[in-house]
């Protein structure tokens, strides 16, 4: 992989995704943020509501990043929908506190509501 990518993988940010609707098949791109934590990849989203591209992984997991910040690059990737529990809150805890900058003491106060009902995948690139 060019070192540029793998950078720009390792600092996370914002890129776009293409998943494959999972009913119509076609190709669906939408802009998202991307965290990386000790080399893993994640994607998430506020909790509450249901998410299109998490469906759309589920039935599909390949898809593509498309790095558009600072290094632009399409990178077709694999996602793993995250359900244990206790991964769920060790990423999303990490994520909120790193990638967020919450406070501690908000994030005990949240890290609940978001390990029932935020969307998160864990993603690998493929090679």
């Amino acid at each position: 992989m060019d070192i540029s990518i793998e950078q720009a993988l390792n600092q996370g940010g914002i890129a776009d995704i293409t998943t494959t609707g999972r009913n119509s098949g076609q190709p669906r791109r939408i802009e998202i943020v991307f965290h990386s934590l000790d080399g893993e990849h994640y994607i998430t989203g506020s909790p509450g509501r249901k998410r299109d591209w998490l469906a759309n992984l589920g039935t599909n997991p390949e898809f593509t990043l498309h790095l558009k910040r600072g290094v632009q690059a399409d990178v077709p990737a694999t996602a793993e929908v995250l359900t244990d529990p206790d991964d769920r809150e060790t990423a999303l805890r990490r994520i909120l506190l790193e990638s967020w900058d919450n406070p501690p003491e908000k994030v005990d106060h949240i890290i609940g509501r978001w390990v029932a009902s935020a969307p998160l995948i864990r993603f690998g690139v493929n090679s």
